[in-house]
C-alpha cells in the first residue's frame, strides 16, 4: 500500500472499530480524502428497523459535508471481507466525485483493490442529469 492508501486504511480501520452493527455483526468503516486534502471517516450504524441504518460511506460523506468540503478525491471502504459500496452509496459517492476518482475496496487483512468510480457506477445519474448541477460539478470533468 502507498502511504496515502495506508492513511485511508488506518482511518477506516479506526472507524470500523466503532461501527454499530448489532444485527448483521458486519462492521464497515470508510475513509475519504477530500479535494482539500482533509480526511473524513465514518462507520455503519444499524437500526432495528433495517432500512433506517446508515452505511459507512454515507457516514464519511456526511462528515465531509459537515466539515465544509464538497469533493471526494479518493475513498476506501473496509469490511471483514472486501466489499463494494451498495448502489445507494455508489450514487452518493458519484454526487461528490468524478468518475475517475479511485474507490479502494479493502478487507481487514489489508488486501486492497482499486476501481475507478465509473467502473462501479457506469452511466451514473448525477446533478448534471437534472440540469441544475452545483457550480463545482459544472466543470465538464464529470
Amino acid at each position: 500500500m502507498t502511504d496515502a492508501i495506508s492513511e485511508l486504511f488506518e482511518r477506516a480501520q479506526q472507524a470500523r472499530a466503532r461501527a454499530y452493527a448489532p444485527y448483521s455483526h458486519f462492521p464497515v468503516g470508510a475513509a475519504l480524502r477530500a479535494a482539500s486534502g482533509a480526511f473524513y471517516c465514518g462507520a455503519n450504524v444499524e437500526n432495528a428497523a433495517y432500512p433506517l441504518g446508515v452505511c459507512a460511506e454515507t457516514s464519511a460523506i456526511s462528515a465531509m459535508i459537515a466539515g465544509g468540503d464538497r469533493e471526494i478525491a479518493e475513498i476506501l471502504v473496509l469490511g471483514p471481507r472486501r466489499i463494494a459500496p451498495c448502489g445507494a452509496c455508489r450514487q452518493r459517492i458519484a454526487e461528490f466525485a468524478h468518475g475517475s476518482v479511485l474507490v479502494y475496496l479493502a478487507d481487514e487483512s489489508g488486501d486492497c483493490r482499486r476501481h475507478a468510480l465509473a467502473e462501479l457506477l457506469p452511466h451514473a445519474f448525477g446533478p448534471e442529469s437534472l440540469g441544475n448541477a452545483p457550480e463545482q460539478a459544472d466543470d465538464g470533468k464529470r
